[in-house]
């Protein structure tokens, strides 16, 4: 690797360097402690050196420095890993420098001519990879040791690296820390003693920064059973936060499928920068914070001051932009910010640049003006462009007038602060659905009733009018505390349609995307999937009790919104609980806008909530007990096992309450939720089982605290709600009124924020990281259990050898998902599906495998046996192999006796796997097995091995887009359980090509062995004896019958290829047609088709006890698994 001239001193340094080559300009040094000799005590002491510190040669054991012969000083111009490496380098300097010297007449030319020559070659390599990195120097440095610590495949990119102490036991190990796209790695060598950790991030169960007495400040991470603390850290927090980051994507692109095509900087692994993520990591929080669409990205952050007309005075904070929005937070205390869509943007002034003030004036008479922006020209630009406004028709006023008119309001605003008419905003009146919403159609307000509580609800709306009139209404509204106040107490029910719009962000999208919901309805009506017919049955179970929902009106609503939205998103498609929440919105909003409400619930507000293992509510349920813990500690103490809490808890987070709380309360609960997010839910919680405390702790048994809680929930009423007892839910525990209290909801809302509203969102969302790992991994580990419990059954292999190779299994099939975003095993994973079929390995990722684990040394990755041996074992023939599938076919090989092994090696060389039959090559293109050879590409659909990787026809369509055929999972199950033990007798006979292919096959498991020359021998006596037992049958049947079998056929041409290559490493006296061996055979039967059957074969090798010790040897299976463990990414690098 070519090194920036670097100016070093040689006074002590030939203490620690060796030369190797020298010459007038150059010389090539080899550091003591490597190579030859490894240097004896000096080569400990210099290698420990090396690790401590942050120097290149302690990687680089090789160097080439730079001199003159007038000079004393020595330029650093490359180093290496290997010898080859840099005498690469050396020679290419004698050949495109050395000449070119001679021309020079001072040392000073020569110098400045060899430093521009090497700094160009590194601005060439660097061009590419290295251009996003902070320094790029210093990160080739540290790409050089990661690629020699740890032997990962060149295309596994290196984020970032720290110097850190790693603690093993209670000794701890200074060392480096790399983080790169895949994994986690540390190196560290003190004194001759090494120590290296590689840890997946798919594979972490805990990540955390932790604290104790003899650590004060660590990163905990927890892998495979075992915890790893990484301290000494000089800046942890920015450490963990990439760790998380780099967690949190592994998890998104692995498990969750993730593609980041709208996010440049994270959508390919192999160009992961630290940069990226902390951008990506940004624009998360500017879009959770602002609920904004998943399009938008941060592009800029500036800090100014707002006027604020409402406080009259301004509040310190920042402006955000992103591609379609300009935001703004403060930073004081005041909780004050605003979202200002640019399609609402009038124009953008500069009106005074002494104070650096930029007005934006937006529709509905409204202005902001911010002040002390640093670069308050540029911004202003910015925005302009990104409004168009100079190329929107609909703004064509002059210029002149704009600023007149804002320079106005401005004017106002300071002069009559007391008067803030100006800011009422103006409402939408665009209607592009014509539906309304359900509660306006089933429960009309009556204008002239009088009662309280009709009183009470025109007092709400008299105040949220004041509330506008002061703080704005519509998209540009102040968010303020007085705005959660409000919301707290209870947002009135015509106005809680329009406010969920608003807090959700969805009112955003709806006006981004016109017409949207209703070409997605014209499409998904009348189409029939999975997701449509769980959607029929659920109808009716959607608010049964209101009128809404016994009428065609809201059914029908309810069928086109879920429909639309499983349309939308086929990856969720529909789920349970949807139908509940669903409902809820049809309510409060119109047709469309409870549609866009739904999309910002599963897609922004509450993700992975609504798919088949509701990932997201578990996690959720993790994030409730970590603050129950935190804030509840008698409860704790009572009831250890807060899981508990997590199975009552479920529904309430699924279904915000709905399901729990009358329809009347828990419309409370969604008014909070859309304003807070989860936050909301969690205080809920927390002051539902802090009110009912000392009952759930009197309590002895978990069915006694779920009818406690069950009967709190039936006594929370709304006291202040207009809706009629038609409308109202009836309470289940109405004949137990008396014995609990009522409990108001807004009290009890109230009650929460007070006591729990210090939860701030961005604790809740790192707890919601942290724990989300735990929740995958608990999962994965279930499935996994799961998967031994079966297979254990079938096989001879202990739980911990399952264990092992379950994980190997696993591994295998992310292998092929590290390295790139759209790789097709990803779509081999699929979480609904069965346990047994979660994951599946194409043929390439079983062959590879596939040779580690074999038992002999016969099946290599190029080998035609590894895919007779996938054909053989892929019972349903859909290109897929599943862990049972592979784990009987080793059970065989290890285990088998020395008949069940012949068989298995016999079927190897018979239809489906062997392909040696024009009968079969025509059942093999039914089947989508083509032969390797075989031009493919005029088929309309591809075929198992059409695909580099390994593409596959998928037996079960993606969720969402058509119906699973249960009735062909019912058949092959049927098939299964009636299938009989088979016995040899029913094994069919092998024609002559198999039966030699058969023959090479014993050849290349023989090869090695040191028992070689007699196992050959073996197989040879036994091959001319079946010879000449065919011979004797053949003359005793021919005067009756014709020849058993057809003539038989080729074989495919890379079947023919690999057996000439096997051919090639067979002793030509152990060729079973060969005249030492067969003369009197082979001149009889050259000319007639012959084969055998398997008790044949079987009576002849029996006879050879040579044979039999070999294949009843036994294996090692500990030392395998442990070999392919190691060899496993090897072999991936190595490729």
């Amino acid at each position: 690797m070519w090194l920036k001239p670097d100016e070093i001193l040689l006074k002590n340094a030939f203490k620690l360097w060796v030369t190797e080559k020298d010459n007038e300009y150059f010389v090539l040094q080899r550091r003591r402690g490597y190579g030859e000799g490894g240097g004896g005590l000096t080569g400990l002491l210099v290698g420990t050196l090396d690790t401590v510190l942050d120097s290149t040669s302690k990687v680089a054991p090789f160097r080439i420095l730079h001199h003159t012969p007038d000079s004393q000083v020595y330029w650093s111009i490359a180093c290496g890993v290997t010898k080859e490496e840099i005498v690469q380098h050396w020679d290419w300097l004698q050949q495109n420098i050395m000449r070119t010297l001679s021309v020079f007449d001072s040392s000073e030319d020569i110098t400045s001519f060899v430093q521009g020559k090497i700094r160009g070659l590194i601005a060439e390599e660097g061009k590419t990879s290295l251009v996003l990195e902070d320094d790029p120097d210093k990160f080739r440095e540290a790409l050089l040791r990661f690629e020699k610590w740890f032997e990962l495949p060149p295309e596994e990119k290196l984020v970032t690296y720290y110097s850190c102490s790693y603690w093993k036991g209670k000794v701890p190990c200074q060392g480096w820390l790399y983080l790169s796209t895949n994994f986690l790695c540390f190196y560290s060598y003190l004194l001759g003693a090494e120590v290296k950790l590689v840890i997946s991030w798919d594979e972490i169960w805990r990540l955390e920064k932790t604290s104790n007495v003899i650590l004060t400040e660590s990163i905990h991470v927890l892998a495979h059973g075992e915890d790893h603390y990484f301290s000494m850290l000089l800046h942890l927090s920015e450490t963990f936060v990439i760790m998380e980051q780099l967690a949190d994507y592994s998890i998104k692109r692995l498990f969750d499928k993730e593609a980041f095509q709208k996010e440049p900087a994270l959508s390919d692994p192999l160009q992961i920068t630290k940069r990226g993520l902390e951008a990506h990591a940004k624009s998360d929080q500017f879009r959770a914070f602002f609920r904004l669409p998943k399009e938008e990205n941060l592009l800029e952050v500036h800090e100014s001051f707002l006027w604020v007309p409402f406080s009259h005075f301004n509040t310190l904070g920042k402006i955000c932009l992103s591609e379609n929005y300009l935001c703004f937070a403060s930073q004081d205390g005041s909780q004050c910010h605003v979202i200002i869509p640019m399609r609402e943007v009038v124009n953008v002034e500069k009106p005074d640049s002494s104070n650096r003030t930029l007005t934006v004036c937006v529709r509905g008479k409204r202005a902001l003006r911010f002040s002390e922006v640093r670069d308050y020209q540029r911004l202003a630009n910015t925005i302009r462009s990104r409004c168009g406004i100079s190329a929107s028709p609909q703004y064509s006023a002059s210029s002149e007038a704009i600023r007149g008119e804002c320079q106005s309001l401005i004017n106002h605003f300071e002069d009559n602060p007391e008067d803030v008419t100006l800011m009422v905003g103006q409402k939408d009146s665009s209607k592009a659905v014509s539906t309304e919403a359900l509660m306006t159609v089933f429960h009309p307000q009556d204008v002239e009733n009088l009662d309280p509580k009709m009183l009470k609800e025109k007092m709400k709306e008299q105040s949220w009018n004041i509330h506008f009139s002061e703080y704005g209404r519509g998209t540009s509204m102040f968010f303020t505390r007085k705005t959660r106040d409000l919301i707290v107490r209870g947002v009135p029910e015509a106005l809680r349609g329009e406010l969920w719009m608003l807090f959700s962000g969805a009112v955003n999208d709806m006006a981004t995307h016109p017409g949207y919901y209703t070409e997605l309805v014209e499409q998904s009506l009348g189409t029939s999937t999975l997701a449509t017919d769980e959607i029929e049955r659920d109808l009716h179970r959607s608010l049964p009790e209101h009128p809404a929902f016994q009428s065609d009106t809201g059914i029908s609503a309810l069928r086109r919104v879920l429909t639309a939205y499983a349309s939308r998103n086929p990856k969720i498609g529909y789920c349970q609980a949807m139908n509940i929440l669903t409902s809820v919105l049809l309510l409060y909003a119109k047709e469309e806008e409870a549609f866009w409400l739904l999309v910002a619930v599963c897609e922004r507000m509450l993700p992975d909530y609504f798919n088949r293992r509701i990932i997201g509510a578990l996690v959720d349920q993790a994030v409730f007990e970590d603050l129950i813990r935190e804030n509840l500690p008698q409860l704790v103490e009572h009831m250890t096992d807060l899981s508990f809490f997590s199975s009552v808890s479920l529904s309430w987070f699924l279904t915000l309450f709905i399901s729990v709380l009358p329809i009347e309360s828990a419309v409370n609960v969604v008014d909070c939720f859309f304003y807070d997010g989860i936050k909301a839910i969690l205080q809920l919680g927390l002051a539902v089982l802090d009110y009912n405390m000392e009952a759930l702790i009197s309590c002895h048994d978990d069915a006694e605290a779920v009818t406690i809680l069950n009967k709190f929930f039936d006594s929370v009423t709304n006291k202040d709600s207009p809706l009629p007892p038609t409308v109202q839910q009836a309470s289940v525990g109405n004949n137990d009124k008396a014995s609990h209290i009522s409990v108001d909801i807004s009290e009890l809302i109230q009650e929460a924020y007070k006591k729990y509203g210090h939860i701030r969102s961005e604790e809740v969302e790192s707890s919601r990281k942290r724990n989300k790992l735990y929740v995958i991994q608990t999962l994965e580990d279930t499935t996994k259990q799961n998967v031994i419990r079966v297979v254990s059954q079938e096989v001879r292999f202990n739980v911990s050898q399952l264990d092992e190779l379950y994980n190997l299994f696993k591994r295998q099939h992310f292998l092929s998902c590290y390295w790139t975003m759209k790789s097709p095993a990803l779509l081999h994973h699929d979480p609904s599906l069965a346990y047994l079929e979660q994951y599946q390995l194409g043929f390439q990722q079983f062959s590879v495998l596939f040779s580690l684990l074999e038992p002999w040394a016969f099946c290599t990755s190029k080998s035609t046996l590894s895919l007779w041996v996938f054909r053989l074992i892929d019972e349903n023939q859909d290109g897929l192999i599943n862990f049972k599938e592979f784990c009987c076919a080793l059970d065989t090989l290890y285990g088998g006796s020395f008949t069940n092994k012949l068989i298995f090696l016999f079927k190897l060389h018979l239809p489906p796997a062997f392909t040696g039959s024009p009968l079969h090559l025509k059942e093999q293109r039914i089947q989508n097995f083509i032969p390797l050879t075989e031009d493919s590409s005029h088929l309309s659909r591809l075929t198992a091995f059409d695909l580099p990787e390994d593409g596959v026809i998928r037996k079960s369509p993606e969720r969402g887009k058509g119906k699973v055929d249960l009735q062909a999972y019912l058949k092959q199950w049927q098939n299964e359980i009636l299938k009989k033990e088979e016995t040899i007798k029913d094994l069919p006979r092998i024609n002559q090509s198999q039966f030699i292919q058969f023959s090479k096959t014993l050849y290349n498991i023989f090869h090695g062995d040191p028992e070689e020359e007699s196992l050959y021998r073996a197989v040879a006596h036994v091959t001319s004896l079946l010879l000449r037992m065919e011979e004797v049958g053949r003359r005793l049947q021919e005067p009756r019958s014709p020849p058993e079998t057809k003539k038989p056929a080729n074989t495919t041409a890379a079947e023919e290829e690999a057996s000439a290559e096997d051919a090639s490493t067979t002793p030509e006296s152990s060729d079973p047609s060969s005249p030492h061996n067969s003369q009197d055979a082979v001149p009889d039967l050259s000319e007639t088709d012959w084969s055998f059957s398997f008790e044949q074969i079987l009576a002849s090798l029996l006879n050879e006890p040579t044979i039999v010790s070999f294949f009843d040897r036994p294996v090692d299976i500990q030392t395998k698994l442990r070999q392919a463990r190691v060899a496993q990414l090897k072999q991936k690098a190595n490729k």
